[in-house]
């Protein structure tokens, strides 16, 4: 029984079935000032992980298996008070749990932003003059937009 388990476990992560995401290095020096937080680097308390739409999450692990780094969010999904009060917009997607602000320590700014604009599912991303992380969430793109929409920057 273990060799045919081993063998499906195989066929599976050579088949890519397993993302890339669960080899991302989330160890070492760079980690040391984070807590892990439902799977995902925080980069303080407050914020929250637990919401997180499929594709948001999909879009995270893209680039950590990417980038073979685990990412450190600034910024998940927000209460419509907690949103209102670190100056978010109305209509966040932060309070659809459709967006969340990342850096991957040891990964420059630009290659994420590069990155960003190659995956297909990123729908908008916030590039913030001045700050290390950048803003990624999976609206839908309009109509013949082959890139997310960008603002803040991009």
């Amino acid at each position: 029984m273990k060799p045919v388990l081993a063998i499906i476990v195989c066929l599976a992560l050579l088949s890519g079935c397993a993302p890339l995401a669960l080899f991302a290095n989330g160890w070492g020096n760079e980690y040391s000032p984070y807590k892990s937080n439902l799977g995902v680097y925080v980069a303080s308390d407050s914020v929250n992980t637990l919401c997180l739409s499929p594709a948001l999450r999909l879009v995270i692990w893209n680039f950590e298996g990417f980038f073979g780094k685990k990412v450190v969010m600034n910024s998940g999904y927000r209460t419509p008070w907690h949103n209102y009060a670190v100056g978010g917009a109305d209509g966040s997607l932060h309070k659809k749990c459709m967006a969340a602000d990342f850096f991957i320590p040891g990964v420059s700014k630009n290659k994420l932003i590069a990155y960003a604009m190659r995956d297909g599912i990123v729908g908008g991303l916030g590039c913030y003059p001045g700050k290390k992380f950048i803003h990624v969430d999976v609206r839908q793109r309009p109509r013949g937009h082959k890139g997310p929409v960008t603002f803040n920057g991009c």
